[in-house]
């Protein structure tokens, strides 16, 4: 099933290929529709109370080397492939409008979306590392050809960091490959898991320096998706070029591989790393959270400023990790589902504003809400989600965030990150209070040129509003799908590093 849901949207590429250039667009939209069905059937098919992989497929690939195709799912990935299925299906009904080289388009949209799902699904290293590189090339071209203005430097720039990125992370992997014999993801989590029980300070690699050197390449590579302060460059001038759709996936899936690269590979390979570099790690997220929120607030374009709210809140991310409790890593993966939905939510708020006026300017606008109510309110929704309104599901990723950082060895550093709750707050209602509430100048004010939301529009909205605020209201059945890796596996892993770092220290 899970080769099935990968490998589908290669097969709607071919039949966009095949097919006239009209057809394009419903067949990436029924392609993805289809893989959303399939990743809701893989949910109904596995028993979350379960520990380990399910659903796994195996076969040899390069018996030479020992690498396979294998692929199995657990809690945390399922989570993320549901968000994935669910974020490209509202994203390419967006695409809807597309009408320049719409085949090619649509094809690069549905090869995106079979690497971001390969790589929530593979456990070879190897098979990890081809889709996580088969992302790259299309999201170049989605913003290197169908972006804006500055889409070609945009893209280069993506390009750049995320190759560098690659880089260290394919140097990490040979280096842990060589040591264990093995690209198993399981089986290389299973010996740092013994390696930690028999008090080895140097996990896998056998040396703390070489552990916390391949530890530091890992989280760079993954910080860089992320992407956390201060890798973070490239997200703005992606965000503020690609088109609304692409923009919507970016923010809504590709973020949150690098989240998943630490959850899945880094933390249970080098615990012990993970913990020596805790306090690091939490420096690092503070300054994104305050610093993303202080530099969102004083931007004067619309999309800019979401991109860097973007910067701020996957800053809960790591902070989150960095705590290594329970509540802590909790927070972190509820923050990448709610943040999935929400920003992908705010960029489509952006986009519709933008094809009626062709500008993203928060000064020029006014009164909007007058001329566009039904609008006004879905963005008005939008923006109390994303400051974290009790109720939605932003709230609840904060708080679970911030209860488990208290908790957790970095407690100053989590005080501090309440600032940026306050300045998100702070550039959302002066937003909405420039945008939507003013007078309306005289050009908004023809009912021809700005008309409410059409059913497009509101196809892409209401489901993200609705899951928003189910999650919001109901978040049990999302953290009930990863909540049993979390607490059975990973903090107990991270507490026995934790009592080992303590002990050399001592």
């Amino acid at each position: 099933m899970l080769t099935i849901l990968v490998f589908l949207p290669l097969v709607g590429l071919l039949a966009v290929w095949a097919a006239p250039k009209q057809a394009a667009r419903v067949i990436n939209v029924a392609t993805c529709g289809v893989a959303l069905v399939v990743s809701v059937a893989v949910w109904m098919q596995m028993d979350l109370a379960a520990a380990g992989y399910q659903l796994e497929e195996k076969v040899d690939w390069i018996k030479t080397v020992g690498i396979q195709y294998h692929v199995g799912i657990d809690g945390v990935g399922l989570a993320l492939v549901l968000l994935t299925t669910f974020v490209s299906f509202v994203s390419a009904i967006a695409s809807w409008r597309i009408e320049n080289q719409a085949k090619g388009y649509h094809m690069m949209f549905l090869l995106l979306l079979t690497g971001m799902l390969g790589v929530f699904v593979a456990l070879d290293l190897f098979l990890f590392y081809v889709f996580w590189e088969v992302m790259l090339l299309p999201m170049y071209f989605l913003i290197g050809i169908w972006g804006g203005p500055r889409r070609q430097y945009a893209a280069i720039k993506f390009f750049l960091y995320t190759l560098f990125g690659s880089v260290l992370l394919l140097g990490a992997v040979i280096l842990v490959v060589l040591e264990t014999g093995t690209w198993s993801i399981p089986e290389i989590t299973a010996m740092a898991k013994a390696a930690l029980a028999s008090g080895e300070a140097g996990g896998i690699l056998g040396s703390v320096g070489l552990s916390l050197a391949a530890f530091i390449g890992m989280f760079i590579g993954f910080a860089i998706k992320i992407p956390s302060f201060p890798f973070h460059t490239w997200l703005p001038d992606a965000h503020v070029e690609a088109p609304t759709p692409i923009s919507m996936i970016l923010a809504g899936v590709l973020l949150k591989m690098g989240g998943y690269g630490l959850i899945r590979i880094a933390y249970p390979f080098f615990p012990t790393a993970a913990v020596d570099m805790g306090l690091v790690i939490s420096v690092l997220s503070v300054i994104a959270i305050v610093y993303g929120a202080f530099v969102a607030m004083a931007q004067t374009d619309l999309k800019r400023m979401i991109a860097y709210s973007s910067v701020s809140h996957m800053g809960f991310v790591t902070l989150g990790l960095a705590a290594g409790t329970e509540a802590g890593i909790n927070g972190a993966m509820y923050m990448m589902l709610a943040h999935g939905t929400i920003s992908a939510m705010l960029f489509m708020i952006v986009g519709v504003i933008y094809e009626r006026a062709h500008h993203r300017e928060i000064a020029k606008f006014g009164g909007l809400a007058w001329v566009m109510p039904k609008y006004f309110v879905l963005a008005s929704f939008a923006f109390f989600a994303s400051l974290g309104l009790p109720g939605l599901s932003g709230f609840i990723a904060e708080l679970t965030t911030f209860v488990g950082a208290f908790n957790g060895p970095h407690r100053t550093w989590a005080i501090i990150a309440l600032l940026g709750v306050v300045i998100t707050a702070a550039y959302y209602l002066r937003t909405l209070q420039k945008v939507y509430l003013r007078d309306t100048p005289e050009q908004y004010k023809d009912a021809s040129k700005y008309p409410d939301l059409s059913p497009r529009e509101w196809a892409v909205l209401l489901p993200l509003a609705a899951v928003t605020l189910y999650m919001g209201i109901i978040p049990s059945t999302a953290m009930d799908m990863y909540n049993g890796f979390i607490r059975d596996q990973l903090v107990p892993v991270l507490n026995a590093a934790l009592e080992i770092t303590t002990r050399s220290f001592g």
